[in-house]
């Protein structure tokens, strides 16, 4: 009964907060990603403490996308009743799943051991998370940002979609 008496800004202004937050942690994972590459390309090889941290960035950003972003973006979603943007969620969410299995797999792949591949697995990764940011952006832009003006003074309850 309280969750209905609350504003649109109390129940959805951290949502703003938390997308930035994760697009805060894509963009370390690029910079981990760009500082992996170069590192290669210069020297040849690289640290196992800069393989790690790439992974772990890699772990987290999927991790996040998918137990906290994309279903506070569904909730959003549902609560301004916003039918195309459920269906855009419920194409996009497989192949979401897809990219990270994808990238999982390619993350196995990133160890100090497979130097000799690394450069073709670091290649494959950076396509595979291209292809993802932009599902994300689209999301993102989709459900999120459509939202957000309504979040100021109106409540999802009695908001017109």
């Amino acid at each position: 009964m309280l969750e209905s008496c609350k504003s649109a800004q109390e129940r959805w202004g951290g949502v703003h907060q938390l997308i930035d937050r994760w697009l805060e942690e894509r963009r370390q994972l690029l910079v981990s990603y760009n500082r992996l590459c170069s590192t290669l390309k210069d020297k040849g090889q690289i640290s196992s403490e800069q393989l790690e941290a790439f992974r772990e960035w890699l772990v987290d950003y999927l991790s996040a996308g998918h137990f906290e972003i994309y279903e506070q973006l569904l909730h959003e979603a549902e609560a301004f009743d916003d039918r195309e943007a459920i269906a855009l969620l419920d194409t996009s969410l497989p192949l979401l799943h897809d990219s990270t299995q994808a990238l999982m797999q390619q993350e196995d792949r990133l160890t100090p051991l497979a130097l000799s591949s690394l450069d073709a697995t670091l290649s494959t990764t950076g396509e595979l998370l291209a292809e993802r940011f932009e599902h994300e952006d689209l999301l993102i832009e989709r459900l999120h940002a459509v939202h957000a003006p309504l979040v100021t003074d109106t409540d999802p309850e009695t908001a017109e979609a």
